[in-house]
């Protein structure tokens, strides 16, 4: 189990999406990375929320759908 994490580098807190590590873990990654490009908004993975404070507070995001689109609304504020 892992996290993808969507932060938007002049915004407080941060979207959290619980996920599997694999093939479509990689694949969604690089799906936010192309939406996003060099906007400000930074996308990773962590395996455990609470060992980087530095994103919090998170946004638990439960359907995958969501996390891009709110992601892709990232890039456009």
């Amino acid at each position: 189990m892992c996290y993808v994490v969507a932060k938007d580098r002049y915004a407080h807190g941060s979207y959290a999406y619980k996920t599997q590590q694999g093939r479509h873990l990689l694949e969604l990654k690089r799906e936010l990375n192309d939406a996003v490009g060099f906007k400000g908004v930074q996308i990773m993975t962590i395996s455990r929320l609470e060992a980087y404070t530095e994103y919090a507070p998170y946004q638990i995001i439960e359907d995958e759908q969501e996390l891009i689109r709110l992601v892709k609304a990232m890039r456009d504020s």
